[in-house]
């Protein structure tokens, strides 16, 4: 017989309270144990048979997860863009949460303890590649791999990429409830078996190997954060205090270096809001702040297209020679850097109109060549500007392109002291381990960082804070195997994961559910 579907409202609250516990995972406070809590308790919310209710389900654990998670946007840009990006969010759950309750109607995954762990486990990574790229390139804040910067599973980020590691969450979540269902129904072996299963998950990557050390030399880096003026969307009202506190950053490295010791400067993303390529007053700053520390900088700046919009772009500056290589940023942020449906979004924020000219997209990978006189060849810089370090495809690229070392140049002046700097860190460590490279994010106001191939943090700066680091950097030019792997992983998932769904379906709809024992 089938086991007892539990009560409705009990089902509501697993799901609130575990989709809150499972933001609880992403920093702050980043307790990344909760993440597989969470999902136990999602898990256990949907047992009722019905695509329906799970779709409810699901948009529970969306809102109690997704609304504390990005309350940073509220922050930027008000409460009503907020709630409507955490009900899109949640809306993704909700076609989980049906499509789960399909796919587990087929006789094998009805039956079968280990097919659910397998099923309900593609159905999560599918679904957060799907909410990736669509729609307007997508939003993939809040994948689970991004709160286990510091769990042993974020070692498998450098076999199988950000897919395998939420994956992995996600089975040891689905273990750990079906540890309690075989308790509860006094199945000790079956109990023991679940929970110790989900244990090894969990700890296995402590015995991955993450390789740290150089393979091509190493790269002495200054990074500046420079500070801003005020916080929210007036932070860069005065560009060239902006400027100036970078410019003087830049100088303060020489407290701690002499001219000519290091490799390369690192300003932000908007490190200056005025286009030194065309303004000469502002040229000559950073000119000669380069001339002082006698090295490159890699300036976060703008550029106006003759079109009317804008890019956001990194240069390369030569002391005495000016910009020579770019990097303009592939996937502008919808509804913050472009508007795309403007007369629609003013309905709901008219803080859409303070962008008066959209972002155009560069189309090509960061990849930054620095001539190194001390090394006597071309480094490799890997370049991501801001919330690029979120998607899979736009770091590997940068890496396959020849990236020996990772930059992540941000703002997050807009956001103020929320989590999502922090957030936005943890990111950059999921990606240090993936593509085993070290990475530096640098930010206007913090926090910046230097990260180890292996992802951990060896420096770090506060918020709202100007401050310098200096930094030797092993370069690396080993491929891992979730770099060489790409997006093929992904996709496999997005096909097994349909294939489960209607061979779900179809098996319904041939046996009677009543008629089949349910894996307790």
């Amino acid at each position: 017989m089938p086991a007892a579907e539990p009560a409705r409202w009990r089902t509501l609250v697993l799901a609130a309270v575990g989709g809150y516990v499972t933001r609880l995972a992403f920093p702050s406070p980043g307790w990344w144990g909760l993440a597989f809590v969470g999902i136990a308790l999602l898990y256990l919310a949907m047992r009722r048979d019905s695509a329906r209710w799970n779709a409810l389900i699901g948009i529970v654990f969306g809102l109690t997860f997704f609304t504390p998670l990005i309350v940073w946007t509220g922050d930027a840009v008000g409460m009503v863009p907020w709630f409507a990006l955490s009900i899109t969010e949640s809306l993704y759950l909700a076609l989980f949460g049906a499509g789960w309750a399909w796919a587990r109607r087929g006789a094998a995954v009805w039956r079968s303890g280990p097919w659910q762990v397998l099923v309900f486990t593609l159905l999560w990574v599918a679904t957060e590649e799907l909410r990736t790229f669509w729609p307007f390139g997508g939003f993939p804040w809040g994948r689970l791999a991004f709160s286990q910067a510091d769990s042993p599973i974020v070692a498998f980020a450098s076999w199988g990429g950000v897919p395998l590691v939420s994956g992995l969450v996600v089975v040891v979540g689905v273990l750990l409830a079906r540890a309690v269902l075989a308790a509860r129904a006094l199945h000790g072996l079956q109990a023991a078996a679940a929970l110790g299963v989900a244990i090894l998950v969990a700890l296995v990557g402590l015995g991955v190997p993450l390789e740290t050390q150089a393979e091509t030399g190493t790269l002495r880096v200054g990074a500046v954060q420079g500070n801003v003026p005020g916080q929210g969307l007036d932070a860069f009202g005065e560009r060239e205090a902006v400027l100036d506190n970078h410019v003087a950053g830049t100088y303060k490295l020489l407290d701690q270096v002499e001219p000519g010791d290091l490799d390369i400067v690192l300003w932000p993303e908007n490190g200056t809001d005025i286009d030194p390529q065309v303004d000469a007053g502002a040229a000559k700053l950073i000119d000669d702040a380069a001339k002082a520390v006698d090295a490159p900088m890699l300036v976060g700046t703008v550029q106006y297209a003759e079109s009317g919009g804008r890019y956001n772009t990194a240069v390369l500056w030569e002391p005495g020679r000016g910009v020579v290589a770019t990097y303009s940023k592939q996937h502008p942020a919808p509804f913050a850097e472009y508007i795309p449906m403007r007369s629609v979004a003013r309905i709901f924020s008219s803080a859409v109109d303070l962008v008066t000219r959209d972002m155009i997209p560069g189309d090509r990978p960061g990849y930054i060549p620095l001539e190194s006189a001390r090394l006597g060849r071309t480094v490799g810089i890997g370049d991501v500007i801001c919330f690029e370090v979120a998607y899979d495809a736009l770091v590997r690229d940068t890496v396959r392109a020849g990236g020996e070392v990772l930059v992540v140049q941000t703002n997050n002046a807009t956001f103020g002291r929320s989590d999502e700097s922090t957030q936005q860190l943890a990111m950059s460590r999921v990606r240090a381990v993936e593509h085993g490279r070290a990475t530096i994010q640098i930010s206007t106001v913090g926090v910046s960082a230097v990260i180890t191939p292996n992802g951990t943090v060896s420096q770090q700066t506060g918020l709202f804070t100007a401050e310098q680091m200096v930094a030797n950097v092993p370069l690396r030019d080993t491929l891992t195997p979730a770099t060489r792997l790409g997006s093929w992983p992904a996709w496999i998932i997005d096909g097994l994961a349909i294939a489960t769904v209607v061979a779900g379906a179809v098996g319904a709809s041939r046996i009677r559910r009543a008629d089949r024992p349910v894996a307790a």
